[in-house]
C-alpha cells in the first residue's frame, strides 16, 4: 500500500517550492537590472546602433621640389549597415539589384554581401563609385535596406606609375598583416594598408588616427540618425630627396627608349641622397587601390614588381675600366704617358680577343685608351697591373656587396675575381684577366651599385649609403623623423690619380664615346658601357657627374637601358637629360616672383602637359616652408642624334 503524504503537509511543500522559484526570479532580476546592467544595456544598444570606422587620410608623400608623389582625395564608398535578419536569398537579390549601376560582377558582389550579412557588422561593399551609381543607389535604397552612400578619403597618387617601385602601392589587408598590425588598434578586417615600397614601409607613420560614425538604424538596418561623428587625424607627411622634375626626366628617357626597359638612379654625391629613382616598366598604384578581395591577389599578379635598380644584375662593361684605371695608376705599374698600340684585337695566344673597334684605335695612352674604351689599352695594361689589384679596387667601390639602401630584396652582384677563383680550388686564366678589366664575364652589378661608385668617384673616395627620405614630419608640422647621411666607406687613392681619372673621364664626354652627354656651360665626365648579353640586344650603361665651373659635382646617375645596343647611343642622352634637370637653376633664367604656394591635401583630377618635355605633372604644388616655392622651369628639348654609337666588348 503506497503511502500518501497529508494534505497539509503537501500545501507546504508547494509554498516552500514557489518561495524558491520567486527567490530565483528576484535574484536573476537583480541580476539583470543590477548587477549586468551595463551588459545588457550594451547588447540592447548594439541592436539599434552601427558603426562605421573611417580610415584616416594617409600623410602625403612629398618630393623635395614639393609636389604631390601620393595624397587622399574624397571618394564615396557603398556600405552595407544589417537590421533585422534576413533570409541568404536577400544577399543574391541584392547583388543582382547592384550590379548593373555598381558595374560589377553579380558573383564578386554576393560573396561581399554574404559575409557582411553573415558577420552582422557593417561592411564596404564598394569604393570609388561613380555619380550615376550614386544616384541607382539612392532609388534603390528605397526598396532594399541596409545600404548607404558614406564620403571617405582615398589614396591617390597624381604621377601615375612614376616613381612606383619605391612608393609602392596599397590593397585590404591580409591575414599575415592583420596579425602584424591588428593589436595597434583602428584597423578593420577590410582595412588597407601599404604593401610594397614607402606605404609599406611607413604605415605606422603614415596611416594616421582613424575615425568613425556611430549611427542608429532601424529593424531593417535603414540609418536612422547619426550619434557621434569622431573625427580622425591625418598620418605624417614623407617628404622625400626625390626631385620630381629630375624623377621625370628619368622616367620619361626610360620610356622612349629602345626597348622601354631599364634602370635609373640619380644621386647627390656630397651626401648620398637619391634624386631619381626610376625602374621600367612600371606599374600605376592607382588601379590597385580599389580592388575587390576577389580582384586584388590576381591584378597583383601582374604588377611588374621587379625592381631593375637594385635587383636587375648585368654586366658592368666598360664602366668598370673606371675602376680598372684605378687600379692601373696605384699598382705603380702603368705609365699614363705610355702608348699601347691598338690595331683592332689582341692575340692572348690561345684566344683572339677583339677591340669593340675592329679596325683599331692606334696608339693610346691612359686619356686616350679611356676616353675612347680602347679594349687592347685595357687589355694590356690589365695584364701588367694584374687580377688581384683589380679586384682590389673593384671591392673599394663596393662591388660585390649591397649599396644598403632601404629597399627590400637588394641584389649583391657579384664579383668574379682570383679570390673566387681559388675558394673553387680552380685555375685563373688569362683570358679571365681581360674579361674582368673591361667589365665582361661573370662580374655582375645593379644600377643603384655603379651609382654609387660614379658618385664616388665625383666626391673623390666616399662611399654613401643612398637614401630617399628626407624627414617625416607630423601634420602639425614637427619633424618625427629624419635621416643623416651615412658613409659606408672610402676609396683611398693618391690625388694625383683621382687627377687623371677625372681628367680621362672629361675627355671621354668632351671628344670620345661620351659625347652624347655634353650640356653647354656644365663639366660633364663619364663613361659609356655596352654589357654583352647572349640572349638579344646588348644592355647599355652610361654612368656619368657633372658640376658647375670648379665647384662641387652636384649630379651623379647610372644609366641602364636593357638591350639599348650602345652606352653613347641609347643611355648617353637619358643621363643627360637628368643632369640638365638637376642643374636646371643655373641653365635657365630665374623665374619671375612667384606667387602665393596653396598648402593642399587634395589633387585635382586634372593635370597639365608641360608642353616642353611631355611630361605629365600635377597643377596644384605644396610649399615646403613658409615662404612660397618658385614654379618648377620646363626641362631642357631632347638630345640631339646621336654623334657616336658603340658596340661589341666594351662599349
Amino acid at each position: 500500500m503506497r503511502a500518501t503524504i497529508p494534505a497539509p503537509e503537501r500545501l507546504e511543500i508547494l509554498w516552500t517550492l514557489a518561495w524558491a522559484a520567486g527567490l530565483l526570479f528576484l535574484l536573476r532580476f537583480v541580476s539583470i537590472q543590477v548587477l549586468q546592467h551595463a551588459h545588457y544595456r550594451e547588447l540592447a544598444e548594439k541592436n539599434r546602433t552601427q558603426v562605421i570606422a573611417q580610415s584616416a587620410p594617409r600623410g602625403r608623400i612629398i618630393s623635395s621640389d614639393g609636389e604631390l608623389i601620393a595624397s587622399s582625395k574624397p571618394s564615396f564608398s557603398l556600405v552595407y549597415f544589417p537590421g533585422a535578419s534576413v533570409p541568404p536569398s536577400y544577399a543574391e537579390r541584392l547583388a543582382a539589384a547592384l550590379a548593373g549601376p555598381l558595374g560589377m560582377k553579380e558573383e564578386v558582389l554576393k560573396s561581399s554581401l554574404r559575409r557582411a550579412v553573415t558577420r552582422e557588422t557593417p561592411a564596404r561593399i564598394a569604393e570609388n563609385l561613380s555619380v550615376s551609381a550614386m544616384f541607382a543607389i539612392s532609388e534603390l535604397k528605397n526598396i532594399y535596406s541596409g545600404i548607404d552612400v558614406i564620403t571617405e578619403a582615398r589614396r591617390h597618387y597624381p604621377f601615375g606609375s612614376y616613381l612606383s617601385h619605391l612608393v609602392g602601392y596599397m590593397g585590404k589587408m591580409d591575414a599575415r598583416e592583420w596579425a602584424r598590425y591588428g593589436a595597434l588598434g583602428g584597423y578593420g578586417f577590410d582595412s588597407k594598408v601599404g604593401k610594397t615600397g614607402l606605404e609599406k614601409m611607413y604605415e605606422k607613420e603614415l596611416r594616421g588616427k582613424s575615425g568613425g560614425i556611430f549611427m542608429e538604424v532601424d529593424s531593417r538596418g535603414r540609418l536612422s540618425r547619426i550619434l557621434e561623428s569622431r573625427k580622425w587625424v591625418p598620418g605624417a607627411d614623407i617628404r622625400l630627396t626625390v626631385d620630381s622634375v629630375v624623377q621625370s626626366a628619368a622616367e620619361e628617357g626610360l620610356r622612349k627608349s629602345l626597348s622601354g626597359r631599364g634602370a635609373v638612379v640619380a644621386l647627390d654625391p656630397r651626401n648620398g641622397a637619391i634624386l631619381a629613382f626610376a625602374s621600367a616598366p612600371g606599374y600605376d598604384p592607382n588601379s590597385f587601390v580599389s580592388y575587390s578581395d576577389e580582384e586584388f591577389p590576381r591584378q597583383a599578379e601582374k604588377i611588374p614588381e621587379f625592381n631593375m635598380a637594385v635587383q636587375g644584375t648585368y654586366p658592368p662593361a666598360s664602366i668598370f675600366k673606371i675602376i680598372s684605371a684605378a687600379a692601373f695608376l696605384e699598382s705603380g705599374r702603368i705609365d699614363p704617358s705610355e702608348k699601347v698600340f691598338c690595331p683592332g684585337y689582341y692575340d692572348a695566344g690561345s684566344r683572339v680577343f677583339k677591340c669593340w673597334e675592329k679596325k683599331g684605335h692606334g696608339r693610346m695612352d691612359f686619356l686616350d685608351g679611356l676616353a675612347n674604351s680602347c679594349d687592347v689599352y685595357y687589355y694590356v695594361s690589365g695584364l701588367r697591373a694584374g687580377p688581384l689589384s683589380i679586384e682590389k679596387q673593384a671591392r673599394a667601390f663596393g662591388v660585390g656587396r649591397p649599396t644598403g639602401i632601404r629597399l627590400s630584396d637588394e641584389r649583391a652582384g657579384n664579383l668574379f675575381g682570383p679570390t673566387r677563383r681559388a675558394t673553387r680550388k680552380s685555375y685563373w686564366f688569362v683570358g679571365d684577366t681581360l674579361n674582368l678589366v673591361i667589365g665582361q664575364g661573370e662580374t655582375l652589378a645593379t644600377p643603384a651599385q655603379m651609382a654609387v661608385m660614379i658618385a664616388a668617384v665625383a666626391s673623390r673616395g666616399s662611399l654613401w649609403k643612398p637614401f630617399y627620405v628626407d624627414r617625416v614630419v607630423s601634420p602639425e608640422g614637427k619633424t618625427i623623423l629624419s635621416r643623416s647621411p651615412e658613409k659606408t666607406g672610402e676609396v683611398r687613392l693618391r690625388p694625383e690619380t683621382w687627377d687623371l681619372i677625372w681628367r680621362a673621364l672629361k675627355k671621354t664626354v668632351d671628344e670620345g664615346t661620351g659625347r652624347p652627354a655634353i650640356i653647354k656651360g656644365v663639366e660633364v665626365y663619364g663613361k659609356t658601357g655596352t654589357a654583352q648579353n647572349p640572349h638579344g640586344e646588348d644592355h647599355a650603361w652610361f654612368a656619368s657627374f657633372a658640376r658647375i665651373g670648379d665647384g662641387e659635382p652636384r649630379v651623379a646617375v647610372a644609366v641602364l637601358v636593357e638591350h639599348g645596343k650602345s652606352g653613347s647611343g641609347s643611355a648617353g642622352p637619358i643621363a643627360k637629360r637628368v643632369m640638365e634637370a638637376a642643374l636646371r637653376d643655373v641653365l635657365t633664367p630665374p623665374p619671375p616672383p612667384p606667387a602665393p604656394a596653396v598648402e593642399v591635401s587634395t589633387i585635382p583630377a586634372a593635370a597639365e602637359i608641360r608642353a616642353s618635355s611631355g611630361t605629365v605633372r600635377p597643377r596644384v604644388r605644396v610649399s615646403t616652408s613658409p615662404a612660397a616655392m618658385p614654379p618648377v622651369p620646363p626641362e631642357n628639348p631632347a638630345p640631339a642624334a646621336d654623334e657616336e654609337g658603340d658596340e661589341g666588348r666594351g662599349d
